[in-house]
């Protein structure tokens, strides 16, 4: 039975990582090859699956806020926590490098860091911990329905209050960067590991972009 239970967890595990790794290749292949829609706008497509989509949650200073609110904006979103000892802040640290790196652009882009632990990411602790790396990046959380509902928008992985060996209650959660063109359709999927300048220089690109 053991044996039975370790063989299917390392299934799951792998059907996880290989449509993580199809999300990457279908979302970062040129322009031109991507979907279009009737009005031309592009639209990624992950195996007939769009990324991204409507949001209700609350803001890091107890606002209700919307996907809508952050129209007329590009929007950076990161899905993590507060709690996480590594991909987050690294993470974090590289959105505030690139924001830095693109001077008055920066003020295009809306930074959204969606946390995947709402029971523990009060509105006032996202402020606290934000503040250590860029106060334009806002924290958003919610209720565990609400946080549910966007990271399924978002085709995001996490499993809550995962026991690690260590005994801490760690979240696992995929940590790919989504970037959102100002009528709120997704335009990028950037991978967690591209350094500040990578990232500013995609961002750069996007934002410069002709229609």
């Amino acid at each position: 039975m053991a044996r039975t239970l370790r063989i299917i967890r390392w299934a799951s595990l792998g059907l996880i990582v290989l449509l993580g790794l199809a999300i990457v290749v279908l979302a970062l292949r040129p322009q031109g090859q991507r979907t279009a829609n009737a009005a031309g706008e592009a639209v990624a497509v992950a195996g007939g699956i769009s990324l991204g989509g409507p949001f209700r949650l609350t803001d890091d200073k107890g606002r209700a806020v919307t996907d809508a609110d952050y129209r007329g904006r590009w929007m950076l979103v990161f899905f993590g926590y507060s709690n996480c000892p590594d991909e987050c802040p690294l993470t974090l640290q590289k959105m505030a490098g690139a924001l830095s790196k693109l001077g008055p652009l920066a003020g295009k882009i809306a930074p959204l860091f969606i946390t995947v632990d709402p029971a523990r990411d009060t509105p006032g602790r996202l402020a606290t911990y934000l503040a250590n790396f860029d106060p334009r990046i806002t924290g958003l959380t919610g209720s565990d329905a609400q946080i549910a509902a966007a990271a399924k928008a978002y085709r995001v992985y996490y499993a809550p209050a995962k026991h690690e060996e260590s005994g801490a209650d760690l979240v696992s959660h995929s940590t790919f960067l989504y970037l959102m063109d100002p009528a709120g359709k997704f335009r990028a999927l950037l991978p967690s590991d591209a350094d500040a300048g990578k990232l500013a220089a995609e961002l750069r690109a996007a934002l410069t972009a002709r229609p």
